[in-house]
């Protein structure tokens, strides 16, 4: 098959990498392409949200299959559009990507068919947010309450507030549309959980559903998970306190109810569910669903995932999934991610900073340096365009091996104006530690 690829973030990167290892990928296409990519497939230049230069595009090439990395796209119909050309797809329709777009629409659906998740309430306007936080303490450790924007925001639209007065400002900077535009023009406020989070995929071509595994990604800034939230600094998978049992749970209880309740509604739901999970005493509840393979998550998933990925996304597009289970895969190795980002990530930053050593970063076995935001200036160099610029993923026998095959390879990349944790990983070490040790 002929094939595009729709984006040019890590998750694209490791993607490209993965499909171009199918024996049914002849011919791969990406755009838009970064640094990294343009070794693995012929590079585009329109954007991954520019939906008209798309369909252009592939009236151009003519592909035979087509899968979209990013979710912003399939939250404005890109798949929609697709379809109408005939052309199989992997990415949900625009009301089925309505489990991401709008998070009132997830919470909604999760209270219609009794989906475990956090009390919540919805609100457009200032007053009735203000008058409805009033019912909580006012410190965190007391109740609690998370802030989220509704609609897309580049892995930024949650406020976890520690005072009452936080949480007043972070729904009068959404609402106000200061803080994030139209995405915060509706803001859901539900009580604040506590546990360990992990992230859970599974496939599902509307009808079966199939799990894939799981990761557990770093959401803060710096060491410690401190500081702000980011779209994430690393992952490894699978993530530390998965079992059988607990799979078993999540499908049974998240998974499987949210697939027939999408399908119920008149918009089943194709592609990937990206689940964001929270462990409230032992017991799976629903924080967040993607639409899209995690980033930096799909870098640790496609360094384990062994089947053909072309094979059971195809599936996917085209109602087949059943018949593809057995290409559901993995090593027993993990996988672990490190982000490099430039300096000042979350906020403002450089861009086009030179990154070297990448070259001898590359040559170190078991280990892949995917570009999440980069591209090659006039004079041959990489540069970073973007916060979130490398995903160092290394597999091993254990976390803690995973964890040094990772920082020895990013210990030989020179770039002066980036930084990463260096602690990735560590919560799954600690508890391997004391496993160990028991």
């Amino acid at each position: 098959m002929k094939i595009l690829l729709i984006g040019n973030g890590g998750r694209e990167h490791a993607l490209a990498w993965k499909i171009k290892q199918s024996p049914l990928c002849d011919e791969l296409h990406c755009t838009p392409s970064s640094a990294g990519i343009e070794s693995l497939a012929t590079a585009h230049n329109v954007g991954a949200e520019d939906i008209d230069g798309i369909l252009g595009l592939i009236t151009q090439i003519k592909p035979d299959f087509v899968v979209v990395g990013p979710e912003a796209p399939l939250v404005a119909g890109l798949a929609d559009r697709i379809d109408e050309l005939d052309i199989p797809c992997f990415g949900p329709n625009e009301k089925a990507a309505q489990l991401e777009g709008s998070k009132a629409f997830m919470k909604d659906l999760c209270a219609a068919y009794d989906i475990p998740t956090a009390i919540y309430k919805t609100f457009t306007e200032v007053e009735g947010a203000y008058e409805f936080l009033d019912g909580f303490g006012q410190d965190r450790s007391e109740t609690g309450v998370v802030i989220k924007a509704d609609g897309l925001a580049a892995g930024k639209g949650v406020i976890i507030p520690n005072t009452m007065d936080e949480a007043r400002a972070a729904v009068s900077d959404m609402l106000s549309g200061n803080k994030f535009g139209q995405a915060g023009s509706r803001v859901i406020i539900e009580e604040f959980l506590p546990g360990e989070e992990l992230s859970f995929f599974a496939l599902t071509d509307g009808a079966s559903v199939v799990p894939l595994t799981t990761a557990q990604d770093h959401k803060r800034a710096f060491d410690g998970d401190k500081g702000p939230n980011t779209g994430g600094m690393g992952a490894y998978s699978p993530a530390h306190m998965m079992t059988p049992e607990l799979e078993a749970k999540i499908m049974d209880t998240i998974i499987t109810p949210t697939v027939n309740a999408m399908k119920d509604k008149g918009c089943p739901f194709q592609g990937v569910l990206y689940a964001g999970i929270i462990l409230v005493a032992g017991e799976p509840k629903l924080l967040e669903y993607n639409i899209r393979f995690g980033d930096p998550e799909c870098q640790p998933l496609m360094m384990r995932f062994t089947g053909d990925l072309v094979k059971v996304l195809y599936a996917c597009a085209t109602g087949t999934l059943a018949d593809a289970k057995d290409e559901m895969k993995w090593i027993d190795d993990v996988a672990l991610c490190v982000v490099m980002a430039a300096n000042g990530y979350p906020e403002s930053y450089a861009k086009n900073t030179v990154i070297n050593g990448l070259d001898q970063a590359g040559a170190s076995e078991n280990t892949v340096v995917f570009h999440a935001g980069t591209k090659r200036d006039d004079n041959g160099n990489v540069v970073n365009t973007g916060g979130r610029t490398l995903g160092v993923t290394a597999t091993g026998s254990s976390f803690a091996e995973a964890q040094d095959n990772a920082y020895s390879v990013i210990s030989n990349i020179d770039w002066p104006d980036g930084f990463c944790r260096k602690d990735i990983g560590w919560r799954a070490i600690a508890a391997q530690n004391k496993k160990n040790a028991a």
